[in-house]
């Protein structure tokens, strides 16, 4: 009898030991689905953080918004309830505003300019100002350029798009530019979006390639205008209650595995460059290309308004960067 009470205790404090050293999986949030350039950024922070890991941490994904809008999100990384996001700007820029610097149309001309940015100075010292928010950026991650889509008509000038109401994020910045057009910019969650354009209460929204493609927006919507307005750049981040707790050895894996889930994000959008227009043209939509010149001359006025939320030298040196 005794030393079947051995045995029990043994096998006891055996699976004791290995529950205690397990690792829970880590939390990681985003808004879009798992076929996403999120999805394909979760993917790879996951392979890459396991792999380097021997499988000491693992993700779970939680996709489509399953833990809340992206300020939600945010908070649940400050509060600890979340342990790793990928989100834009669109919701960064109430945590640190500086973020929304690259949400000003026009200002950065393409995607090789957009990403020499990020990867520099600028870019880089953006990202050390989130700990101050309780939170760690361990990467710049992508959406692309952003495009217009509606159900009203095809928009190729500026003309064309005054008076439609149109979803945006809660991203005052891009609202001081649509309204310069005589777009009504219609601030909205994301996971609200669906529903609002099928109802009809909103007439379009506007979102990068990646996004209209994953979303299946083209069942959604008639009219795409090319108008590339904005660059979206997304954001890899982590709870710093999370991070602060890990060896040096432990961050730099995952600060190597925010390096692989942006790669991962830039790749997937190099593709659907190539490719998302001519899929979205034999869905259904109608693709428009547009003056982006009158577009750009449309939204100068709204630059003073710029120049008050953010430093003028920081603008000049975005746009002059090579």
């Amino acid at each position: 009898m005794r030393k079947s009470w051995l045995v029990a205790g043994l096998v006891a404090a055996c699976a004791f030991a290995t529950s205690a050293s397990a690792q829970a999986p880590l939390k990681m949030a985003y808004a879009l689905s798992t076929s996403s350039h999120y999805g394909a950024g979760a993917d790879a922070f996951a392979k890459s953080i396991e792999e380097s890991s021997q499988g000491k941490y693992k993700i779970q994904q939680f996709a489509n918004s399953a833990l809340g809008g992206e300020r939600e999100v945010i908070e649940g990384l400050q509060i600890g309830t979340i342990d790793l996001a990928i989100v834009s700007t669109g919701a960064t820029l109430n945590f640190v505003p500086e973020t929304g610097v690259f949400d000003i149309p026009f200002l950065l001309r393409d995607l090789p300019h957009a990403r020499a940015v990020l990867d520099s100075k600028i870019g880089q010292d953006m990202l050390a100002k989130f700990p101050e928010r309780g939170i760690v950026a361990l990467a710049w991650g992508e959406q692309g350029f952003r495009h217009l889509t509606n159900n009203v008509r095809p928009v190729s000038t500026p003309a064309d798009a005054k008076g439609l109401k149109i979803r945006t994020t809660e991203n005052p910045i891009h609202i001081t530019a649509f309204r310069q057009i005589g777009i009504l910019p219609t601030p909205m969650a994301w996971p609200e979006v669906a529903t609002a354009l099928q109802q009809g209460t909103i007439d379009g929204q506007e979102n990068p390639l990646s996004v209209i493609t994953s979303a299946k927006l083209s069942q959604l919507q008639k009219h795409l205008a090319l108008s590339g307005h904005v660059y979206g750049p997304a954001l890899i981040l982590m709870s710093a209650n999370a991070y602060n707790d890990l060896s040096a050895d432990d961050k730099a894996k995952f600060d190597q595995a925010g390096k692989a889930s942006a790669q991962a994000m830039r790749d997937y959008v190099d593709n659907i460059e190539k490719t998302g227009v001519e899929q979205l043209k034999k869905e259904g939509m109608q693709v428009t290309e547009v003056d982006r010149k009158a577009f750009a001359e449309a939204v100068q006025p709204a630059y003073p308004e710029y120049y008050k939320k953010f430093d003028k030298k920081l603008i000049d040196a975005i746009r002059d960067t090579q």
